[in-house]
């Protein structure tokens, strides 16, 4: 076939403002003519009826975890990557936390060369987090300025994916940071203070028995990070922020110019302590699920763009580690081939948000956060984007899955909204 046309879908693209009913050409790895309609000739082209569905650009994902290299009975990198497109994302920054961490040029390098040998199309442009410290654990800087050089393949920017409990440390980085001109993002917890607990503090955690984590080992740890960007002026991106007084505290940084962007994670949008009351292992995360206070400061956050992009923080674990009971549960669950379709079911369907503020938060702000130009659906722009039908149901199993990790809450549920087909054409590293 020359090419494909999708007739009548519904296309947005948060990057031009666009929500209309278009016909779309696709030929040569590019998009060619975009119009309401097309009149041409369709002998040697795929033709895909798009009534009721919906093409979006390709969503990318700030954060999550890569089991190869070091635990590969979790996942493959090739699972995590065809979960990835089925799931509609086309770039896919990856945490450090491998077995080794990815904490030099080396180890970034073979990362980078696994996916590229993978012999599966399409596929992600994954994006490495290159490590700030030492084997990811907050004790000794690594080559930052060597890290941040890197040129022949594109790296997400530096991240532990940890706490960095030295404030020391914390400083010293946002200063040699400062001048790199690279992304940087801190996870503001503070171990310490959040000590053994495994649900956010208050009457749903006591009334549960579960051990409470306070506010405040969120809020301790964002106050130094904004306090030292205040005075320091070095960018940062603020991950897995999950109560009502980070959402504040961040809006008022924003309010006062302060160089910071902010995440949360898709399962901090859907559930609440209240959710966690069901024991269910895979509702156990770190950060712990808000409660109904901070669940909806997050969603207004997000709305308001405040919180500026939802990551999956895909974490996927063997079916021995995860059904234990919740407090002795690794904390995470996978997410990618079910996030858009569960937070277009909760929040778009109903009119909450509109489905352009869904794909600002996964696709266009994400993109920008890690100085990437966003997927766009646009004449002559390279095919970055994903085809979904918001009517069709399917049962989330082992048979739907490309993941061999089965740890999400979603396990034997039904969602309405499916991923058809993800294009793109990688850029090649």
């Amino acid at each position: 076939m020359a090419g494909t046309l999708l007739r009548q879908v519904r296309v947005i693209d948060p990057a031009s403002q666009t929500d209309q009913i278009q016909d779309v050409l696709i030929s040569g790895g590019r998009f060619g003519a975009i119009a309401s309609t097309l009149d041409i000739n369709t002998d040697h082209l795929d033709v895909i009826d798009g009534s009721g569905k919906v093409l979006a650009p390709g969503l990318v994902d700030l954060y999550s975890h890569s089991s190869e290299p070091g635990y590969e009975a979790r996942e493959t990198l090739a699972d995590l990557m065809a979960g990835a497109i089925a799931g509609g994302f086309t770039r896919l920054a990856i945490l450090p936390d491998t077995d080794p961490a990815l904490d030099n040029p080396g180890a970034l390098r073979r990362l980078v060369d696994l996916a590229c040998d993978l012999d599966q199309l399409p596929q992600p442009l994954l994006l490495p987090w290159a490590a700030l410290t030492q084997s990811a654990q907050g004790e000794q800087m690594t080559e930052l300025a060597e890290l941040a050089s890197i040129h022949n393949f594109t790296i997400a920017g530096l991240a532990d994916g940890q706490p960095i409990a030295n404030r020391v440390l914390l400083r010293r980085l946002l200063e040699y940071t400062r001048s790199l001109n690279r992304p940087m993002a801190l996870w503001p917890c503070d171990r310490a203070l959040a000590g053994n607990g495994i649900a956010r503090e208050g009457s749903l955690a006591l009334m549960g028995g579960l051990p409470g984590v306070l506010v405040a080992a969120e809020t301790a740890a964002l106050t130094t990070i904004l306090e030292l960007v205040r005075e320091l002026e070095t960018p940062v991106h603020l991950m897995r922020i999950s109560t009502a007084r980070g959402v504040e505290l961040i809006d008022k940084a924003k309010a006062e110019g302060l160089p910071v962007t902010a995440s949360t994670t898709w399962l901090h949008l859907l559930f609440s302590t209240q959710d966690a009351l069901s024991y269910d292992p895979n509702l156990r995360l770190d950060p712990p699920l808000g409660n109904p206070a901070d669940q909806e400061a997050l969603i207004a956050g997000v709305k308001a763009g405040i919180i500026d992009a939802i990551a999956i923080d895909h974490s996927p674990y063997t079916y021995e580690e995860k059904t234990v009971a919740f407090g002795d549960a690794p904390p995470g669950v996978v997410g990618l081939e079910l996030a858009f379709t569960a937070l277009w079911q909760r929040f778009v369907q109903p009119g909450l948000w509109t489905a352009t503020e869904l794909l600002q938060a996964l696709s266009d702000r994400p993109a920008r956060i890690l100085q990437l130009a966003p997927p766009q659906i646009t004449e002559r722009a390279s095919v970055e984007a994903f085809l979904f039908d918001p009517a069709q149901s399917w049962t989330v199993d082992r048979q739907t899955l490309h993941s061999p990790a089965l740890n999400t809450p979603f396990l034997q549920r039904s969602l309405q909204g499916k991923v058809l087909q993800t294009w793109h054409y990688p850029v090649l590293h």
